[in-house]
C-alpha cells in the first residue's frame, strides 16, 4: 500500500512529455525539403528576407549565401526615413555585407534603387564581382549625372545579359567584346561612335539589342548575325543592317522630327535589304519620315513574306509618308494585323498633292489581314482614302477599329465609314469614342 502511494506521488509530480510546438514542426518540414526546393524558395525572396532566414536555425544560417541572384532594389532595405544620406548608407552597408559573405557563383547581380546615385562604392562592387563569373549584370542609376563604368566591367567575359541605365561607357582599348553576350540593353547612355560599333560587332552571339535615349553615336550600323530582336528609340542620323538575316522583331522610334532630307537613294530599299525574315515591325515617332526619304518605290524588290504585324505612326497629310506606308502594305502579302497611329499635331512636311491611297489598280492585296486599328484620325481625306484602301483590299478582314482624335465631326465620320465597300463580308467597323 505504501509503495503504491509513493508511486502515485511520483506520478503526480512527473512533468508531462514535451511535444514540439507547431512552429518547430513547420520549420522541420521546410528544412526537410530537398536542397533544390529550398534554393527555389530563397530565390523568390528579397535579399532582406533571404538574409533573415539565417535566424531560423543553425541549418539555415548560411543557406542564403548560396542564392544565385542578388537583387538590390527598394525592397532590400526597410527605411521609413526620407533622409537620402541615411538610405544611401544603409544600402551601401547591405551590399557590402552580402558581397562579403556570399560564397557561390552568381547568375545575376542587379543594383537598382531609386535613391541610388553614382557613388564610388559601385566601383568597389564591380571590381569585387570581376573575380567571379557573373551571367547577368544590371545597373540602374536613377539620380545624378551619368555614372562612368569602370574598365573592369569590360572583363566580365561570362556575361549573357548586360543592362545599363544612366551610364557613361568608355571601353579600354584592349576590350575585344563580350564573347558570350546574348542580350544588351542600354538606356540613357553615352558611348562614342567607334566604341559602339566595336561593341556590337564583337558580341557574336548577340540576340537582343535595346537602345533608348543615347548620345555620343548617331550612325547605327548593326552587324550581328544572331540578332533576333532590335528595339531602339532616340535621335540618330541613320540606321543600317549587315548580316542580320535572323532578325525578326524590330521596333524603331526616331525622336527627332527634323529629319535631314538629303540624297535621292531610297531609305526603304536600304533598310529592308538585310531583313528577309522580319515578322513584326513597329515604326514609331518620326521614323516613317526617315523611311520616306529619297525615291519611294511602289513595292520593295523582295516582299516581306514573313511579316505578320505592322504598326506605323504616320502623318497622313504628308504624301511621302503615305507613299512609304502604302509601299510597306503592298510589300507584305501575309500581314495579319495592322495598326496605324496618326500624327495630327504635325502639319504637312512634304508633298500634299493627290492621295497615294487613291490608286484603284490594286485589288485583294492583303489576303491574310484579319485586324486593323487606326487611332488619332481627324477625318481628313487622306485618312479616309487609307481606310477605304484597307477595306477594299482585305477579303479576310474581321475587325477594323477606328478611334478619332476628338468627338468633333464623329457622327459624320462614322456615316462616311459605313458607306465604304468592304471586300470581306465578315468585316465589322468598331468606332471608339476618343
Amino acid at each position: 500500500m505504501l509503495a503504491t502511494e509513493s508511486q502515485s506521488k511520483r506520478m503526480r509530480h512527473r512533468e508531462p512529455p514535451k511535444f514540439p510546438c507547431e512552429t518547430e514542426i513547420e520549420l522541420d518540414r521546410i528544412s526537410g525539403l530537398s536542397e533544390h526546393v529550398l534554393d527555389q524558395i530563397l530565390s523568390h525572396l528579397s535579399i532582406r528576407d533571404a538574409v533573415r532566414t539565417s535566424t531560423l536555425s543553425s541549418k539555415w544560417r548560411c543557406k542564403w549565401a548560396k542564392i544565385p541572384n542578388l537583387v538590390f532594389d527598394s525592397n532590400c532595405i526597410a527605411s521609413p526615413s526620407q533622409d537620402q544620406a541615411l538610405i544611401k548608407n544603409k544600402l551601401v552597408s547591405v551590399v557590402d555585407h552580402v558581397l562579403l559573405l556570399h560564397r557561390e557563383a552568381l547568375n545575376k547581380f542587379k543594383l537598382s534603387h531609386r535613391e541610388l546615385v553614382g557613388v564610388t562604392d559601385i566601383d568597389r562592387w564591380i571590381l569585387h564581382l570581376s573575380w567571379r563569373p557573373v551571367n547577368e549584370f544590371i545597373l540602374e542609376i536613377w539620380k545624378g549625372t551619368r555614372y562612368k563604368i569602370p574598365s573592369c566591367l569590360f572583363s566580365y567575359q561570362n556575361l549573357i545579359h548586360l543592362e545599363l541605365f544612366n551610364c557613361l561607357l568608355r571601353p579600354p582599348s584592349s576590350f575585344k567584346g563580350f564573347r558570350n553576350l546574348k542580350s544588351l540593353d542600354l538606356q540613357h547612355v553615352t558611348l562614342a561612335q567607334d566604341a559602339f560599333e566595336n561593341l556590337i560587332t564583337n558580341c557574336p552571339l548577340l540576340e537582343r539589342l535595346t537602345l533608348m535615349n543615347f548620345d555620343g553615336f548617331s550612325h547605327l550600323k548593326i552587324s550581328a548575325p544572331n540578332l533576333q530582336f532590335f528595339d531602339i528609340g532616340g535621335a540618330f542620323d541613320d540606321v543600317s543592317f549587315e548580316h542580320t538575316f535572323q532578325l525578326t522583331l524590330v521596333s524603331i522610334g526616331l525622336y527627332d522630327r527634323n529629319v535631314a532630307l538629303s540624297g535621292s537613294s531610297s531609305k526603304l530599299l536600304s533598310f529592308f535589304a538585310n531583313l528577309p525574315h522580319i515578322r513584326r515591325l513597329e515604326v514609331q515617332s518620326y521614323f516613317l519620315k526617315y523611311l520616306a526619304m529619297g525615291n519611294v518605290p511602289t513595292r520593295l524588290p523582295k516582299p516581306c513574306i514573313d511579316l505578320n504585324y505592322l504598326s506605323i505612326r504616320v502623318n497622313f497629310n504628308d504624301m511621302d509618308e503615305s507613299a512609304a506606308a502604302l509601299c510597306l502594305l503592298k510589300s507584305s502579302p501575309n500581314l495579319q494585323e495592322v495598326e496605324m497611329l496618326a500624327r495630327p499635331e504635325e502639319q504637312s512636311g512634304g508633298r500634299t498633292m493627290n492621295s497615294s491611297w487613291e490608286d484603284e489598280h490594286w485589288t485583294n492585296l492583303l489576303l491574310q489581314l484579319r485586324s486593323v486599328k487606326i487611332v488619332g484620325i481627324s477625318g481628313v481625306q487622306a485618312e479616309l482614302d487609307c481606310i477605304k484602301f484597307l477595306l477594299s483590299n482585305s477579303p479576310a478582314l474581321e475587325r477594323m477599329t477606328i478611334k478619332p482624335i476628338s468627338v468633333d465631326g464623329g457622327w459624320d465620320l462614322l456615316k462616311e465609314l459605313l458607306r465604304f465597300r468592304r471586300a470581306s463580308v465578315l468585316a465589322e467597323i468598331i468606332y471608339l469614342d476618343p
